[in-house]
């Protein structure tokens, strides 16, 4: 039997009941929607609508159903019959409890249920989501650390630019990581109210006390308005944004990785661990894992984009478009998570060929802009600085050399400036160290900046690396 179906007296077309039915995807929130009800128990019990021994057998009831249902598969017997996860559950109620089962929906609505159900999931995942960005970041931490004065190219419009320390390039990607950590601990402040009471639309029709649902499900305070909590969907959209830049981050490392894994950089060996072969050609080792870690911010995007629509024009309260907001969430938060379960180990297991990076610092101009900074210490206006500079540039490009190799007659020619100083000052420690400024890559910058990132990420991950991976969603992500 529906869960609403007094009113009518035509059953339902059949493809059309199977096409609006969601238990195929909302099964995923069983345990949410368990432990919701659980709570809503002890309000009816605080009403007087429960009694303590009629609560203490509902809240036992849905406990057992979280046991059996851990798995939550598809042949589980019942799913097919419920229209959604919420029938599903009063369904297994009533067969556990009898007419009993029938009370604990009194004094609430789907409407209030599935906003809350999909509160906490959010809520639960992005704790997940900060536990894994915390092992990524620290993996490369470890790396920055083990990298110690190794140097590479810097590249802006993809030529090289300034050679930097190895460890100030990826400390880099953990600033990105750190941001996007506390876009999920802003998400999850701001969703943290609880819609329960809210009724369908105007509020509950009993004298809920609602401080007590709130209370149990670790919410903040309940929801100030019943017409919002009932529509409301901008977390979802947040956490798919907040997801969004995570991939988006991850998207950028793997593009480099990936470039740098080819010959003409050669600065990477890629781990075998991680790699594939070429069904064709014997001796390729190609980068899968980083192309596919690129490609994922296509759909999680995607999915932002999605919810992004569905909300667009919604008139309040509840619309039944709401309900597919649930699928991009589910499949975006899969993709996410499965992402960030393989980068640690990845990052972990990286080999620099720090020879070839140090080799590519040492031509190409890249201490262009420290022999311009020498000029200027010795009172040249930079843009003068600049154009002496690039005049010798052109020079050492016709001649065939580097900078370091002029004599300093033929430096005089673009400046009675130069002295002998100018050649220590333009060594590849040297251009390292002249950007000796907070952020800069100067060896004793990066070193304080280490340090201070290895603080910032123990402090993510001693914060969230308790959360224990579902090992359902690790394996069965976007069932």
């Amino acid at each position: 039997m529906k869960m609403w179906s007094g009113r009518f007296r035509e059953p339902l077309d059949p493809f059309f009941d199977y096409w609006q039915r969601s238990i195929r995807f909302d099964r995923r929130i069983l345990m949410e929607e368990a432990r919701a009800s659980k709570a809503h128990a002890l309000a009816l019990e605080s009403a007087g609508v429960l009694t303590a021994d009629e609560c203490s057998q509902i809240c036992a009831a849905l406990q057992e159903l979280m046991k059996a249902h851990a798995l939550r598969s598809a042949d589980t017997a019942g799913y097919k019959d419920a229209e959604d996860i919420h029938h599903f559950v009063e369904l297994k109620l009533v067969e556990s409890l009898g007419d009993l089962g029938l009370k604990l929906h009194t004094g609430r609505s789907r409407n209030e249920q599935i906003a809350t159900d999909l509160r906490l999931f959010v809520r639960d995942r992005g704790s997940i989501l900060l536990a894994f960005l915390g092992a990524w970041a620290k993996q490369l931490v470890e790396q920055a650390k083990a990298a110690g004065d190794a140097v590479m190219p810097s590249y802006t419009h993809l030529q090289r630019a300034e050679p930097v320390l190895v460890a100030h390039w990826l400390l880099a990607y953990v600033e990105m990581l750190l941001r996007d950590a506390s876009r999920l601990e802003d998400c999850s402040t701001r969703l943290n109210y609880c819609p329960l009471g809210s009724g369908a639309v105007a509020g509950a029709t009993l004298a809920l006390d609602r401080q007590i649902t709130a209370r149990a499900l670790d919410f903040t305070a309940p929801t100030a308005n019943s017409m919002d909590a009932t529509s409301d969907r901008d977390f979802v959209l947040e956490f798919l944004q907040a997801l969004t830049m995570i991939a988006l981050h991850a998207s950028r490392f793997a593009e480099e990785i990936t470039l740098f894994a080819t010959a003409e950089f050669g600065f990477v060996d890629l781990p075998e661990a991680f790699s594939t072969g070429s069904s064709a050609m014997p001796q390729k080792k190609n980068p899968d894992l980083t192309e596919l870690v690129r490609a994922k911010v296509a759909r999680i995007n995607g999915a932002a984009q999605t919810v992004t629509m569905l909300l667009k024009g919604l008139p309040l309260a509840y619309n039944k478009d709401l309900q597919e907001t649930q699928e991009p969430l589910f499949a975006a938060t899969s993709q996410a998570q499965m992402m960030l379960t393989v980068l640690p180990g990845f990052t972990r297991a990286l080999k620099f060929r720090t020879d070839r990076m140090r080799t590519a610092c040492e031509s190409g101009f890249l201490n262009a802009m420290a022999a311009a900074t020498y000029l200027v210490h010795k009172g040249v206006p930079f843009r003068k600085a600049h154009e002496r500079i690039g005049n010798a540039i052109r020079y050492c490009l016709d001649k065939g050399c580097e900078l370091d190799r002029l004599t300093l007659e033929e430096l005089k020619q673009f400046g009675p400036e130069f002295d002998s100083d100018f050649f220590a000052a333009i060594t590849l420690e040297a251009t390292l160290d002249c950007h000796d400024v907070l952020g800069g890559t100067a060896r004793r910058q990066v070193r304080e900046a280490l340090a201070a990132a290895a603080e910032r990420v123990d402090a993510l991950v001693d914060a969230y690396g308790h959360v224990a991976l579902d090992q359902e969603e690790a394996s069965h992500a976007g069932a």
